[in-house]
């Protein structure tokens, strides 16, 4: 029982981690903004919206499990970067970060033999590989072009996403529940 309750704090510190992330790419959109670079703007305005999103799926994933839920403040945010590499570096690390937390909370989940638990966590990982894995091509192309006119062409050309329904993921908190 003490190992499934370190699952579900776990759990609960990731919603507010996720929520913090949600923040600081909002931060870091303001940022583009304010640089005049619309395209990035646009990547880190919808990063944000994902990662409320989220922290969302954990708080309705404690609520199905009539865990205890908790919102609390935010951890600090970074407003100020010194270029727009430096701040998608900082979003990368932020990413690589939460990939490993959401990491400790499957191998949280397993060591309880939580195997809801363990289900729940595969999708989260599934969706930093990929957030992962566009911030690093993305730091790649900022690091090749020396041009942000470039940078800003091929984020619109290459990583707009196309907004569709992914039927997988956990149902949010706050959606209307279809029965």
């Amino acid at each position: 029982m003490a190992d499934d309750e370190n699952f579900l704090a776990l759990v609960r510190d990731q919603v507010r981690h996720g929520l913090t992330t949600a923040q600081q790419y909002l931060a870091a959109a303001v940022y583009f903004d304010t640089e005049r670079l619309p395209e990035l703007a646009a990547q880190a305005y919808a990063h944000s919206h994902d990662n409320h999103g989220h922290a969302m799926r954990m708080v309705q994933y404690l609520l199905d499990r009539d865990a205890r839920v908790s919102i609390g403040g935010l951890d600090e945010i970074r407003s100020e970067f010194g270029s727009p590499r430096d701040a998608i570096a900082f979003l990368l690390e932020r990413e690589q970060r939460t990939a490993d937390q959401i990491s400790a909370l499957a191998a949280a989940a397993r060591d309880c033999d939580d195997y809801l638990g363990e289900q729940f966590t595969q999708w989260f990982l599934k969706e930093q590989v990929g957030d992962i894995a566009e911030m690093s091509t993305l730091l790649a192309v900022l690091d090749r072009q020396g041009n942000l006119f470039d940078v800003e062409e091929f984020v619109r050309r290459e990583l707009t996403r196309a907004v569709s329904a992914d039927n997988t993921a956990p149902r949010m908190a706050g959606q209307v529940r279809k029965y």
